[in-house]
């Protein structure tokens, strides 16, 4: 890991990066609402191993990143990977966002366009508009239920964060992760600062993605488990690749919001099997 600071619009910010380095064509890998790029830990190896530059970074006011006061917003926090991508001097690259991660992934080709991009992944993703509105019926998340997860957060992390990386590695009512992964899940979720996790929990939970979808050309897939309760398949990543022409689909029996975790034999074969195309 090192401490990269990159320019971020007219600003600048601190991000911790880790960077396999190599010759390979390059993976940055954003990661999810509100772990950090540790989070990954099942597919950095497996990436590395088949050739790939791994490149995986802490959101601002996640992990050991820069925790500001403000700039939770999308559009900052893509700038944010804007400026990793230029600071790093990325072409070619294949961006994956978990969750979270893949409204960056959609807003960056909003914002900046797709000439450094060779590819990209929406894994378990919040696009194309998570909050149920009047114009967006198919919205999985409604505001009683935003309301019901903020005020669950601002009483107290200690006590929210266990059942919500609970309910992240649940299918249903089974627990689908050991033990041990929750526990790690919460602990990567402790290292958040309080303002950013309320202020990307509403970034993520209100953002429309939808003109930023149709903008997309370059490959994409779209990867998600079929028992997601944090973020439905039928809400999200079936809209999405409706959106956006020409995406691959993969859906994983029985797997919940974290699958990169406790499917990640399956996920990753679903990764390095579009990335090799």
């Amino acid at each position: 890991m090192s401490t990269l600071t990159v320019t971020s619009g007219t600003d600048s910010i601190d991000l911790e990066v880790e960077d396999s380095g190599g010759s390979g064509r390059p993976a940055v890998l954003i990661h999810g609402w509100p772990m950090s790029h540790e989070s990954w830990s099942e597919q950095v190896p497996a990436l590395r191993e088949a050739g790939y530059r791994v490149i995986s970074y802490d959101r601002r006011g996640f992990g050991g990143s820069a925790k500001p006061a403000a700039g939770y917003d999308y559009d900052t926090l893509t700038d944010d990977l804007a400026g990793l991508l230029k600071a790093l001097d990325l072409s070619d690259v294949t961006l994956v966002g978990f969750s979270m991660g893949g409204g960056e992934v959609a807003r960056y080709v909003g914002r900046h366009g797709q000439e450094r991009l060779h590819s990209v992944v929406f894994a378990a993703a919040v696009p194309p508009y998570l909050m149920k509105t009047d114009d967006n019926p198919q919205g999985p998340l409604t505001q009683d239920a935003a309301a019901e997860m903020e005020s669950g957060l601002t009483a107290g992390r200690e006590d929210f964060f266990p059942g919500f990386v609970t309910g992240f590695y649940s299918a249903g009512e089974e627990l689908k992760a050991t033990q041990e992964q929750v526990d790690q899940g919460v602990e990567l979720c402790l290292q958040s600062d309080q303002g950013a996790a309320l202020g990307c929990m509403e970034a993520f939970g209100t953002t429309d993605f939808r003109d930023d979808l149709v903008r997309v050309t370059v490959p994409t897939l779209v990867v998600h488990g079929d028992s997601d309760g944090i973020v439905p398949f039928e809400g999200s990543g079936q809209r999405t690749a409706q959106i956006i022409h020409g995406a691959e689909t993969v859906v994983v029996q029985g797997a919940p919001h974290g699958l990169n975790v406790t499917h990640a034999e399956e996920f990753n074969t679903a990764l390095l099997d579009f990335l090799a195309r």
